[in-house]
C-alpha cells in the first residue's frame, strides 16, 4: 500500500514537472496585461456557458448581448479596474500541454477589452490556486500560466443577469413627500406634513417610515423576467410615488411580478423583499392599547 502510494506521489511530481513547468515567484509586482482603464469601451466575457457583451453607449455601460439592458456600473467598473491591475505572484507553467489542468483554456473565463472601439488586450481567468487567495491566469496568445493575488472568477466569471442593473425604482430618499398606496378600492397616502410624517391626521412612527422609504428609494429585484406577461387580475398593490407607479402582482410559491410605469420590464421578487414595500395603514400607525 505504502510502495503504490510513494509511487503515485512521484508520478504526480513527474507530471508537474515536464519540461515547460516551472515554479519561480520572481514575477512579484508585475501585472498580467495593461490597460488604460478611462479609454476601456467594449469588454467581451466567454466562459463554458456564457457569453457576455458590455459595451459604453452614451455615457454608461450597457449589456448588449445576450440581452440589451442597461448594465450595473459598479459591477462593470470592478471588472475594468480589477483586470488592469491583475498582481502575478509567480510562473507557474509554460507547457501549453498544462493549460487545461489550470483551466486557462476553452474550459476558464476569456476576457476581451477594448479601447475606443478596437481590441487592447485578452487574458484567461482560470481555476483558484490551493490557497483559495489566487487564481491561475493566462494572457491570451501567451504560453505563460501564473499565478495571481485574489478570486477572480468572482469579478468575471458572472452569468448574464449578474451584470444586470437591477434597479426596479430608485430616487433620492430625502425628495420623497408623499407615497400612495392602493389595495384594490382600498387607498391611503403617506405624507410629509409639518416636519412629520402623517397618514390623513394620524402621526405614524418614525422608525417605521424610515424602514420603509429606504426600502422603496432603492428598490432591487431577484430575477428578471424577459418574457411578455400578461395580467388577467388587478395588481394585489399599486403604490405610487415621485410620480411612478409600482405594481405588484401575487405569484406562486411566495413571489411577486412587479412592473413600474417608467418601463415595459418585469421583475420578480422574493415575498420577503416585497413585503418590506407592501405595507398597510396600520403598519405605520403607533398600536393603541
Amino acid at each position: 500500500m505504502f510502495a503504490i502510494l510513494a509511487a503515485l506521489g512521484i508520478a504526480t511530481f513527474l507530471v508537474l514537472r515536464q519540461p515547460g513547468e516551472v515554479s519561480t515567484t520572481d514575477t512579484s509586482g508585475r501585472v498580467l496585461v495593461t490597460y488604460d482603464s478611462a479609454a476601456v469601451d467594449k469588454i467581451e466575457v466567454r466562459s463554458p456557458g456564457t457569453s457576455v457583451t458590455l459595451e459604453r453607449e452614451a455615457g454608461r455601460w450597457m449589456l448588449t448581448s445576450p440581452v440589451k439592458y442597461q448594465a450595473d456600473e459598479a459591477t462593470v467598473a470592478l471588472a475594468v479596474g480589477t483586470g488592469r491591475k491583475i498582481e502575478i505572484t509567480s510562473l507557474v507553467s509554460t507547457n501549453p500541454e498544462k493549460r487545461k489542468l489550470f483551466q486557462v483554456d476553452s474550459s476558464g473565463t476569456l476576457v476581451k477589452v477594448y479601447e475606443r472601439g478596437a481590441l487592447k488586450t485578452a487574458f484567461c481567468i482560470g481555476k483558484m490556486g490551493t490557497s483559495y487567495t489566487e487564481t491561475y491566469v493566462r494572457a491570451d496568445g501567451s504560453n505563460d500560466v501564473y499565478l495571481a493575488q485574489g478570486m477572480l472568477s468572482t469579478t468575471f466569471g458572472r452569468q448574464a443577469k449578474e451584470w444586470r442593473d437591477k434597479t426596479i425604482f430608485k430616487t433620492d430618499e430625502a425628495a420623497i413627500k408623499s407615497v400612495r398606496f392602493q389595495y384594490g378600492d382600498t387607498t391611503f397616502t403617506l405624507t410629509f406634513q409639518d416636519s412629520t410624517w402623517k397618514i390623513g391626521k394620524d402621526t405614524t412612527v418614525m422608525s417605521s417610515v424610515k424602514s420603509f422609504l429606504g426600502s422603496i428609494s432603492s428598490l432591487q429585484t431577484d430575477e428578471f423576467v424577459d418574457s411578455v406577461l400578461t395580467m388577467t387580475k388587478p395588481p394585489t398593490v399599486m403604490i405610487g410615488v415621485e410620480g411612478t407607479q409600482i405594481r405588484f402582482y401575487t405569484r406562486d410559491a411566495g413571489k411577486y411580478y412587479v412592473q413600474t410605469s417608467q418601463s415595459p420590464q418585469w421583475f420578480e421578487l422574493q415575498s420577503w423583499r416585497a413585503t418590506q414595500v407592501m405595507k398597510r395603514k396600520k403598519d405605520f400607525l403607533a398600536v393603541i392599547n
